[in-house]
């Protein structure tokens, strides 16, 4: 459970959209639960703007596209003014993606894809999304921490596991690296890729929670901003070093061994009904720790829940490597926190160390 930024009360809300509908949409689900109070609507970024500043509230709901001032630029003004914790609610287009992907950038916490459709699958999904969101960001660090405080020590901190676990894969058998994120991913793995070299010599596998829209956009965006190749994984690809494979989202991922190396294969969600995340980290993970006999290194970055720890303890087992991101860069520290607290990180780093150390274990 999160721990709301007014203890004691509920979480106050304020939703921003011009979309009469949505904005029903938003407060009735919303004001089911009795542990939020949605305290004021606003019908454009000018309004959202006015009612942050004289509301201050806890979270903000904000759309995109809007008249007279759209979402990324009312957000700038209030990360400006009053920082506020603020999840966007996007379209499931490219254009919504990269829009979303700016707004990240800019201080947006989350995002919510914006799916409210005639199907009662689609409605539950969009509610259950919504809740989980708003009450999983509610505690979340407010504004971005690269680094640790100045306090915290900036050595690798390595963290002894309740039970034993295999050793370590020697440096010299690591072939891939499998990294995993969820909420502040987005901004998380751009930093950590951006900060491995050009000529890195192992390929890397990404599962990263987001819809079938979002990760062709993300891919294309991370390949400009970063020196390795980045792009969308396509069933089939073969993993090779310096390139990055983003696992398409909508569809789980699963890698194979294939002659001597090793190929994605995409399921359908039915096809694994056991993993609620999609894409699964778990099931990124696992597999690619079997296709390559556990010559790999897992990396887990910010995110709620616990995607990833199930794959990183079969990891381990394995003889693999791990390095979980610490609590003071996380924008949650769901997923790290189940791998530091479960005894399966061999290292927990502070975001901007996450990149040089991949370069220096597996290059």
């Amino acid at each position: 459970m999160a721990i709301f930024p007014n203890p004691g009360g509920k979480l106050r809300v304020l939703v921003v959209d011009d979309s009469s509908f949505m904005r029903m949409v938003i407060r009735s689900v919303l004001e089911k639960d009795p542990a939020i109070e949605v305290i004021g609507v606003a019908v454009d970024g000018v309004e959202g703007v006015e009612k942050a500043l004289a509301l201050h509230p806890d979270l903000i709901t904000m759309d995109i596209e809007m008249p007279r001032l759209d979402g990324i630029s009312a957000l700038r003004q209030i990360m400006a003014k009053c920082p506020t914790r603020v999840l966007m609610v996007s379209t499931l287009t490219c254009e919504g993606a990269r829009a979303t992907f700016e707004a990240l950038d800019a201080g947006a916490l989350d995002y919510i894809p914006k799916n409210v459709s005639d199907s009662t699958d689609a409605q539950r999904i969009f509610r259950e999304e919504l809740l989980r969101k708003v009450k999983g960001t509610a505690g979340s660090f407010l504004g971005r921490r690269l680094a640790p405080s100045a306090t915290a020590s900036v050595m690798t901190r390595v963290v002894p596991a309740p039970r034993p676990v295999a050793s370590h894969a020697p440096l010299q058998r690591l072939q891939y690296v499998g990294i995993g994120a969820s909420t502040g991913g987005p901004v998380a793995l751009q930093e950590v890729l951006g900060r491995i070299p050009a000529n890195f010599s192992h390929g890397i596998m990404v599962a990263i929670h987001m819809p079938k829209a979002f990760t062709g956009p993300y891919a294309e965006r991370l390949n400009t901003k970063c020196s390795l190749l980045v792009r969308e994984a396509n069933d089939g690809d073969l993993l090779q070093p310096g390139v990055v494979l983003v696992a398409p989202g909508g569809r789980h991922t699963a890698l194979v061994r294939q002659g001597n190396g090793v190929a994605v294969r995409t399921l359908a969600t039915t096809d694994c009904p056991q993993y609620i995340y999609v894409p699964s980290v778990d099931h990124m993970i696992t597999s690619l720790a079997d296709a390559c006999n556990g010559a790999m290194l897992g990396v887990i970055l910010t995110g709620m829940g616990a995607d990833g720890f199930k794959g990183m303890k079969h990891l381990k087992e394995m003889g693999g490597t791990t390095i979980a991101q610490d609590e003071a860069t996380s924008t949650i520290y769901g997923m790290p926190r189940a791998c530091v607290e479960g005894g399966v990180a061999d290292s927990v780093l502070p975001l901007t160390q996450i990149g040089p150390e991949i370069a220096r274990i597996a290059g």
